[in-house]
C-alpha cells in the first residue's frame, strides 16, 4: 500500500514528528520494506545479480545495533496476493515498472531492483540470528498495526499508509531511524538509537485538529494502491479545495493539503461522504459510497492475533476462509512460519504467479524460461489433478493427463506478458499421485526421488555434502537447460562463488586451519578489486538463469516439506575477478565481464550430472 505523494509531503514538515531515543522496547518491523531499504540504502551492487554476502553483513549489523540498545525486533512479512484481487492492477503496473528499471540498470543507468534471491537471503539471516518473524496470509499492514497496538510499541517501516493508522506508540520511518549511529551513554551502561516518530496528533493539529477518523477517507480520495474510480477524480476536480497560503504549500502538495483542509470542516466520515456525493451524479452515489466504505476499512485493525503466534509458532493460524478451504493445515502453519514462500500460496489460491524480472538481456526470452519445467511440476504438486479423483488417467510417461493451468506474468522483451502454463503431474515412485493434504505423509526417500528426478539428476548427487545437494542439483539442471549455453568459465565462476561462501563459514570457526583463513582472505581481497568495464549482458543472462533454477528448486523443496537441506545462500558472493590460466586475470562472474571464449563443457548434459 501507499498514499500518493504523502511521504514526501510529511518529510517537508518536521513538526509532524517527535524526536525519540529508542531503547529497551519491542519494535514491530515491516519485513518486506526493511530488506528493500537495507539493500538499496547500503549501495550494494544492483547490476550484476546480487552481492548476497555483503547484504548479509548489512543485515547482521542492523540487528546487532538493535541488540546493543535492548530493542527486541519482531519482523512481519507480507504473504500472497489478496484473494479479492483488489490490487491486481497495481501489481501488474509494479511488474511493468520493474522491467523498465531492469532495462535501465542493464545499460548502466540508475534505478533500484532487488536481486532475485534477496528476500530468501533476508529470511535465512533472520533464522541464523534467531530473530522472530511471521508471514501473513496477504498484505501485512493491518496485522502490523494490531500487533504494535497490542504491545504498545512503535512500528518501523517506510510506508505512508502508517501515517493514517492510529498507532499508540507511533510510526518510525526507516529513513529517520539512525541505526548506523548508535549512541552509547558515558560508562557504556546504556545505548539508544535516535529516531523521529511520526505523530498523527501533530498531523491532525496542523489541519485545524481534523478528526483522526477522517484520515482513511483522505487516503482514499488522494489515491492509494486500491482506490480507482473516475467519479472520485470528478469530485476532486469540482470541489473548491482550500490549499492555504503558507510557505509550506507547494504545487505538488496542493491536492494533499486541499483535501485535508476540506475534510477538516467535518466532524465524522459519514458527514464528509454525503457531501462528496453532492458533487456526483445520482446514479453514481451507491457505487462511490460502497467503494469509500470498503477502502476505508483497509485502515482498521485486523482480527489476526500475531502475538499468539509469536508465543506459540505451532498455533493454528487465523486465515481467510478461501485460504482455509484450499490449503491444508500443515501448509497454513508453514506459510505463517515463513517456511513456504508466498509464491506457492499464490499458485494454490489464485492459480497465478508473478516472476520477478532480473537484470538480464531484454532481447532474449525471460531467464525464468530456463526453470519452466521445475515450475510446471511444482504447480502440479500444489494443484493436483483438475478433477477431484486422485486416480486420474495417466499417460505412458506416468504423468496424469487431466491438469490445471496457472497464469504466469513475466517479462517478454520489455513488456509484461501473461502466459497460461499447463501443470505437470508427476507420480511419486512408490505411491503415485497424492493429495496436498497427505503430502507430509509420503516417505522422505520418495520425496527426495521426486525432487531429484524433476531436476534431472541421478541419486548419486546425495554423495555431495547435505547442505550443498540442492545447489548442486539445481546447477546441473541449469547446465542442461540454459540458453546461451553454460561454458567452462561460467561454471568456474559459479564454483568460485560457492567455495568462497564455504570458506567464509569455515574461517569463522576458531578451530579452522590457518590455510583455510589465508585462502579465504586472498579470495576476499581479489573480490575487492574494481575494474571499469561494461556488463556483458549475455553472461549476466546465463547467471540470471542459474538464480532462477536455484530459487525454483528451493520453492519445490519447500512444497515437498524439505526433503533436502536448505542451501545457505547468505554467503554467495559476487567475485569480480579470478585467476585463470597462466596468471591471466579475467572477469568471469556476472560483473564487468569479458565474454568467456570457447572452452565449452564437454560431457555434461542432461541426465549426465552425477
Amino acid at each position: 500500500m501507499g498514499i500518493h505523494g504523502l511521504m514526501s509531503y510529511i518529510g517537508e514538515n518536521r513538526n509532524f514528528f517527535n524526536n525519540v531515543k529508542l531503547q529497551n522496547t519491542k519494535i514491530v518491523i515491516d519485513g518486506n520494506n526493511l530488506f528493500h531499504r537495507l539493500y538499496f540504502d547500503s549501495l550494494i551492487d544492483l547490476q550484476h545479480g546480487g552481492d548476497y554476502d555483503s547484504f548479509t553483513d548489512v543485515i547482521c549489523k542492523f540487528f546487532d545495533a538493535l541488540s546493543l540498545c535492548n530493542i527486541a525486533p519482531y519482523v512481519v512479512f507480507d504473504g500472497g496476493c489478496d484473494s479479492t484481487d483488489k490490487k491486481l492492477e497495481t501489481l501488474k503496473q509494479r511488474a511493468r515498472d520493474k522491467i523498465q528499471r531492469a532495462h535501465q540498470i542493464s545499460r548502466g543507468g540508475g534505478g533500484t531492483l532487488l536481486p532475485l534471491l534477496g528476500a530468501e537471503v533476508f529470511k535465512q539471516v533472520l533464522v541464523q540470528l534467531q530473530v522472530p518473524f511471521v508471514q501473513c496470509h496477504s498484505e501485512a499492514d493491518r496485522d502490523i498495526v494490531t500487533l504494535a497496538n497490542q504491545w504498545a510499541c512503535p512500528v518501523l517501516t517506510l510506508d505512508s499508509d502508517f501515517c493514517i493508522f492510529d498507532l499508540k506508540a507511533g510510526y518510525c520511518p526507516l529513513n529517520y531511524f539512525k541505526w548506523k549511529n548508535v549512541i552509547t551513554l558515558k560508562g557504556g551502561s546504556e545505548s539508544y538509537i535516535s529516531a523521529q516518530c511520526f505523530s498523527v496528533e501533530n498531523f491532525c493539529k496542523h489541519f485545524s485538529h481534523i478528526n483522526k477518523a477522517l484520515l482513511p477517507l483522505f487516503a482514499v480520495l488522494n489515491g492509494n494502491d486500491y482506490a480507482s474510480l473516475p467519479s472520485l477524480e470528478t469530485f476532486v476536480a469540482r470541489v473548491q479545495l482550500n490549499i492555504g497560503t503558507s510557505a509550506f504549500t507547494r504545487r505538488k502538495n496542493t491536492r494533499i493539503q486541499g483535501l485535508l483542509n476540506w475534510l477538516s470542516r467535518f466532524t465524522e466520515p459519514q458527514e464528509a461522504i454525503e457531501n462528496i456525493l453532492k458533487y456526483l451524479k445520482p446514479n453514481e452515489h451507491e457505487e462511490v459510497r460502497q467503494l469509500l466504505s470498503s477502502q476505508m476499512d483497509e485502515y482498521t485493525q485486523s482480527e489476526v492475533d500475531l502475538a499468539k503466534f509469536f508465543q506459540n509458532r505451532e498455533a493454528k493460524p487465523d486465515v481467510p476462509t478461501v485460504m482455509a478451504n484450499k490449503a491444508p493445515e500443515w501448509m497454513l502453519v508453514a506459510l505463517m512460519k515463513g517456511e513456504l514462500a508466498p509464491f506457492l500460496s499464490d499458485c494454490l489460491i489464485m492459480k497465478r504467479t508473478f516472476l520477478s524480472t532480473q537484470v538480464e538481456n531484454m532481447g532474449r526470452p525471460s531467464s525464468h524460461r530456463c526453470s519452466l519445467y521445475i515450475r510446471q511440476v511444482m504447480y502440479g504438486l500444489l494443484l493436483g489433478p483438475s478433477e477431484t479423483d486422485p486416480d486420474s488417467a495417466a499417460d505412458v510417461t506416468g504423468q496424469c493427463s487431466k491438469v490445471h493451468c496457472v497464469e504466469e506474468f513475466a517479462r517478454h522483451e520489455r513488456n509484461l506478458r501473461k502466459t497460461s502454463i499447463q501443470t505437470v503431474l508427476k507420480r511419486f515412485s512408490s505411491t503415485g499421485v497424492h493429495s496436498l493434504r497427505s503430502l507430509p505423509e509420503i516417505s522422505m526417500s520418495d520425496r527426495i526421488s521426486f525432487l531429484l528426478d524433476t531436476l534431472k539428476v541421478k541419486p548419486t548427487v546425495q554423495t555431495v555434502p547435505a547442505h550443498l545437494r540442492l545447489t548442486v542439483a539445481a546447477t546441473c539442471y541449469w547446465i542442461a537447460h540454459a540458453e546461451p549455453r553454460v561454458t567452462l568459465h561460467h561454471l568456474q565462476a559459479l564454483l568460485l562463488c560457492i567455495v568462497t561462501g564455504e570458506l567464509h563459514k569455515l574461517s569463522g570457526n576458531w578451530r579452522c586451519e590457518k590455510g583455510v583463513r589465508v585462502v579465504h582472505e586472498r579470495l576476499s581481497r581479489l573480490r575487492l578489486r574494481k575494474q571499469i568495464r561494461n556488463l556483458d549482458i549475455d553472461v549476466a543472462h546465463v547467471f540470471c538463469q542459474w538464480q532462477s533454477c536455484l530459487l525454483m528448486g528451493i520453492y519445490l523443496n519447500q512444497a515437498l516439506c524439505y526433503p533436502l537441506a536448505v542451501p545457505d545462500i547468505t554467503r554467495l558472493p559476487r567475485p569480480r575477478e579470478t585467476l585463470l590460466k597462466e596468471g591471466e586475470e579475467r572477469t568471469i562472474w556476472q560483473c564487468r565481464l569479458h565474454r568467456p571464449q570457447g572452452r565449452k563443457l564437454h560431457g555434461i548434459a542432461e541426465g549426465q550430472c552425477f
